[in-house]
């Protein structure tokens, strides 16, 4: 496991270095200076003189290493959500890519089955938990006061506390692996006697979803490490959506009503709804489990507890799970679409009522995964119908997007294309949700292949498009510059291919009856298998292509003068956070950032290309 990831990061550090001197000596890409009035693309001129005011600015702060510690800023912690999501997104996919490395031959012959096992594990906690929520929840905290006309979060210094119980919680959740990297790498110079003790934790084998009795059992010490670091990524993602809808409630502007929200403040208000039941729940949970390992109790023991009623548990928490990574990717394409169809969202209460309806019905569908356990089948069919009604709000959803896009001024940008590419992939996925909640199929299928191309068709080919979309489009704002905008369509269109390569492929395997969660299979799936993990290989290279992008452009990409970077004014969509944007520092205390401009709106420019 260790010369995989080890060999993985070097690989990627390897092609960003190479990338950026080959970058260096063509010359890539040209940098204009602020006010210069020198435009290097269609659409990155910038009025002379303004000064972009972004996240990364220092006026009125701690400078250096110090600011970052301290800052209780809400630009500066969401900034910090993201780099954090970003690094563990990136971690944990690497232990993607080192899965679909072991299962490109039907033997375990690339790892051991151990190590894949424990890959595995971390990889389904990494990307769940300490990737898309905080990805989502730094996106939320930049944005969020700022589109409903607020100073800052409620509570800025619960924000920041919620923040840095993160970095601790997955260093111990991660610990096996870390501990015995640092073990090897002293093991060179010091004898190994003297630090066997770091060899004493090794990656949990169990699964990310911890099923008991294995888990009750397992002797290793680094479960109880990684179950207490969960539970604190829990308190740290209560506490966020504590700040959160707070901030909703009692911090919007004058003049903000609820009719005033846009989609993606309203997705996160459900999100925050959500998770403070779900991860309430998550951390009895676990604090139950801790008791049966440590102290003999026996709430999920199989004589005087029940294996079945931790299934429960963990899925009334797992299922709800899956919107509070859902929604907010919702709610970015709800508000990057319209912007490059040329027209306002089609149906704007519509969806913000299937937003609400999933929130509530997110909390009835979770037997649906214990379809194979033996319940009543009264119950299961209940469950079942649920199931399937939940289906119904997410194809509101589909339909107001796809109307939307209806005789519209498409502009193929790169968050447009991400945009289609994950509506593409979400339909599949939905689809194919569908078909596991009715009960006959699901028997069948549950245990295969089927079950990874559907929930991976959600959370990379939808949810992690809908990062990077949102990466492009706010990136002016966020560092004041503008990216490689061919490079970027350019990999939006290789992210999506390869998303649909990879998770097609499970699909049908997955229908052909191969289970899930095995190292080896048998030969005749080999074909799909290594198809599959070409598929991912791709996206892999498009995610590296993105990294270089949103690096590269920011040490020298073309600095932004115009607020109106996407020629917004046109289709009267310059929302708050681009006014907010164009608005010059240094602002008053006194004076709210999400305050609309000032000064009269410049009239709409005539049309450019915005590629």
């Amino acid at each position: 496991m260790i010369g995989g990831g080890v060999l993985a990061g070097l690989l990627a550090v390897f092609v960003l270095v190479g990338c950026t001197q080959v970058a260096r000596a063509i010359g890539w890409p040209a940098s204009a200076a602020a006010g210069s009035g020198t435009k290097t693309r269609a659409d990155g001129g910038y009025v002379r003189g303004m000064e972009a005011y972004t996240g990364f600015d220092t006026h009125g702060k701690e400078s250096g290493f110090l600011r970052w510690l301290t800052t209780v800023d809400h630009k500066d912690i969401g900034l910090l959500y993201i780099f954090f999501g970003a690094a563990a997104g990136l971690w944990g996919g690497t232990d993607g890519m080192m899965i679909r490395t072991e299962l490109l031959t039907p033997q375990a012959d690339v790892w051991t089955a151990a190590t894949y096992n424990g890959i595995f594990t971390t990889h389904g906690w990494t990307m769940l938990i300490f990737f898309v929520t905080p990805v989502f929840f730094g996106i939320a905290n930049y944005f969020l006061p700022i589109l409903i006309g607020a100073d800052d979060m409620a509570f800025p210094r619960l924000n920041a506390i919620g923040f840095w119980l993160l970095p601790p919680a997955f260093l111990m959740v991660r610990g096996g692996l870390i501990t015995e990297m640092i073990g090897k790498i002293l093991g060179l110079v010091v004898p190994v006697e003297y630090i066997g003790f770091l060899f004493a934790l090794t990656p949990p084998e169990l699964g990310w979803y911890i099923y008991t009795p294995l888990s009750t059992v397992a002797t290793n010490p680094q479960i109880d490490i990684a179950l207490l670091g969960l539970h604190l990524s829990g308190i740290a993602t209560v506490m966020a959506s504590i700040n959160f809808v707070a901030t909703v409630f009692v911090e919007r502007g004058e003049g903000v009503s609820w009719a005033d929200l846009g989609i993606f403040t309203w997705s996160i208000l459900v999100t925050a709804g959500i998770a403070l039941f779900a991860f309430s729940l998550l951390g009895s949970v676990l604090v139950m489990l801790l008791l049966d390992r440590n102290f003999a109790t026996t709430f999920f023991a199989t004589e005087g507890g029940s294996p079945i009623l931790f299934q429960n548990l963990f899925w009334f928490w797992g299922h709800p799970e899956v919107y509070i990574i859902f929604l907010p990717a919702t709610g970015l394409l709800s508000t990057i679409l319209p912007k490059f169809s040329g027209r306002k969202l089609f149906g704007y209460k519509y969806i913000v009522y299937s937003t609400l309806a999933i929130g509530v019905l997110s909390f009835g569908v979770w037997a649906h995964h214990m379809f194979t356990t033996g319940m009543d089948p009264r119950i299961r069919a209940s469950f079942m119908a649920v199931s399937i009604a939940i289906a119904v709000p997410s194809a509101i959803k589909v339909f107001n997007w796809l109307t939307t896009m209806w005789e519209g001024r498409i502009r193929l940008t790169a968050p447009m294309l991400l945009s289609i590419g994950a509506i593409g992939n979400f339909v599949v996925g939905g689809i194919t949700g569908v078909f596991l909640a009715a009960i006959p199929v699901d028997i069948v299928l549950s245990d295969t292949y089927y079950v990874v191309g559907h929930f991976h068709f959600i959370v990379a080919g939808f949810i992690a498009a809908m990062m990077m979309a949102a990466s492009y489009y706010w990136y002016p704002i966020l560092t004041g510059r503008m990216y490689d905008r061919d490079l970027a369509r350019l990999q939006a269109v290789i992210f999506s291919i390869g998303a649909a390569i990879t998770f097609g492929s499970l699909l049908i395997v997955g229908q052909l009856g191969l289970p899930r969660r095995y190292a080896s299979y048998p030969e005749q799936f080999a074909p799909l298998m290594q198809l599959s993990s070409i598929g991912a290989y791709v996206m892999g290279i498009a995610t590296l292509m993105w990294l270089f992008n949103m690096v590269q452009s920011y040490r020298i990409g073309a600095v932004v003068t115009d607020a109106d970077v996407w020629d917004l004014k046109r289709s009267q969509q310059f929302s708050r956070e681009w006014q907010w944007f164009g608005r010059p520092p240094p602002r008053t205390s006194g004076e709210s950032p999400g305050t609309p401009l000032s000064v009269p709106l410049a009239a709409p420019s005539p049309l450019r290309s915005c590629p």
